[in-house]
């Protein structure tokens, strides 16, 4: 009977971290992933607008679909870099450094399953190692403001 329960616990517990595993990294590390409830097109015209509406903008952008046409891979991924050269002025001010994780990279793709989704590294995530309070402060306002974009896009 004692090793059955062991058995028991065991797997119990296996089956517990193999399928909580990806959503404990996820907070680890930061990581946020919504599927957006738009085709990719879409999505990322009604991001630049929200971006725009929300006292931000897109300071630069990556095209991975374009990139990775050239090694005959297919696929539509965009990321956006954005920012607020006021908020920067902030964030710089208070350590130099924080160019490693500034613009916030906000990432959308359309996954295999033909859907659209937008994901992102919690700026708080991001700026956590500078140890300042002002740039914690910050980052948690980045957050709650990338949270409340995208959750408008799962709509």
């Amino acid at each position: 009977m004692k090793s059955f329960t062991k058995f028991f616990t065991i797997a119990v517990l296996l089956a517990v971290f193999f399928t909580g595993a990806p959503a404990l990294l996820a907070q680890e590390t930061g990581l946020v992933t919504i599927q957006s409830s738009h085709p990719f097109d879409q999505t990322v015209e009604m991001l630049r607008k929200m971006v725009a509406q929300n006292e931000m903008m897109v300071l630069s952008e990556i095209n991975h679909g374009k990139i990775l046409s050239m090694t005959g891979l297919k696929l539509n991924g965009l990321s956006l870099f954005i920012g607020n050269p006021t908020v920067g002025k902030k964030l710089f001010s208070a350590n130099k450094g924080v160019g490693v994780a500034v613009p916030i990279r906000v990432n959308v793709f359309q996954d295999t399953d033909g859907k659209t989704y937008v994901n992102y590294v919690k700026p708080s995530r991001q700026l956590a190692p500078f140890g300042n309070d002002q740039v914690t402060m910050i980052a948690r306002m980045l957050d709650q403001k990338l949270q409340m974009l995208t959750s408008m896009l799962a709509k």
